[in-house]
């Protein structure tokens, strides 16, 4: 476990990252985590009290990387842009598990498992994610016959997103 300091920042305009909020975790610290890799790898730790798992550090180039602050992070470490985190990260290698619910309703449709499996492994995640990241269980099961039915298909988790705009919750 690697233990340091992080500020809280926000990229300006960055391209799709515009608007983020991030930390920076320094090319020396990354190296120790996992030497001589260039691409996303998952850490779990720590941001101050707040633990976590199987979050993705993201390169930036000259061996620096981020861990974006999605919405589920910021509420729970309580803390703004230039505010100071105490940090303990590790790398991650444990198995994601993915959406019990999504993966039993998937097998009863072939079309929806068939394009599933053909997608990046990334690209599934973002379905179980988004199905998990669900506050009711109504929402969580409207979330599994969404995802179902964009996969039969053939709709990837963006494409699937954004045929659903418009419609109330997502």
């Amino acid at each position: 476990m690697i233990h340091f300091t992080a500020t809280i920042k926000k990229f300006g305009i960055q391209g799709e990252k515009t608007g983020w909020s991030y930390i920076e975790i320094p090319a020396a610290i990354a190296q120790q985590l996992k030497p001589d890799c260039r691409q996303s790898f998952r850490v779990k730790g720590k941001m101050d009290d707040y633990h976590f798992t199987q979050t993705s550090l993201l390169p930036m180039g000259e061996g620096n990387f981020i861990i974006p602050l999605n919405a589920t992070i910021r509420k729970n470490i309580r803390k703004g842009i230039g505010a100071t985190l105490a940090i303990s990260i590790d790398e991650d290698t444990s198995p994601f598990e993915y959406n019990a619910d999504f993966m039993e309703c998937l097998q009863d449709e072939p079309a929806a498992i068939a394009y599933f499996k053909s997608l990046p492994g990334s690209h599934q995640k973002y379905f179980s994610k988004w199905i998990d990241s669900a506050k009711t269980a109504p929402t969580k099961a409207k979330r599994i016959a969404q995802a179902v039915t964009a996969l039969a298909h053939r709709q990837g988790y963006a494409q699937m997103i954004r045929s659903l705009k418009g419609q109330k919750e997502l």
